[in-house]
């Protein structure tokens, strides 16, 4: 079992991390946030969030996968 470490700084770090693969992705499939929002079913915000870095739920990067086409540890791996 690995130790975590003194401070949470790591969660931002990989946070950051889905958020640049989703924005690669995306732009990677030549499509803008409102496509991948709507078809997400989800708000511009949240994408926005999401591709920032900042917390989201599962269940909204399943829906940005599936908008995506890919698999979530295609987006949660990147690093």
């Amino acid at each position: 079992m690995h130790a975590l470490p003194d401070d949470d700084s790591w969660i931002a770090d990989h946070r950051r991390a889905i958020g640049d693969a989703i924005r690669r992705e995306r732009l990677h499939q030549n499509r803008t946030q409102d496509d991948v929002w709507l078809c997400a079913g989800i708000s511009r915000y949240t994408l926005q969030r999401a591709e920032g870095g900042q917390d989201v739920t599962l269940s909204t990067l399943l829906r940005i996968a599936r908008a995506l086409n890919v698999p979530l540890s295609h987006l949660v791996e990147a690093e």
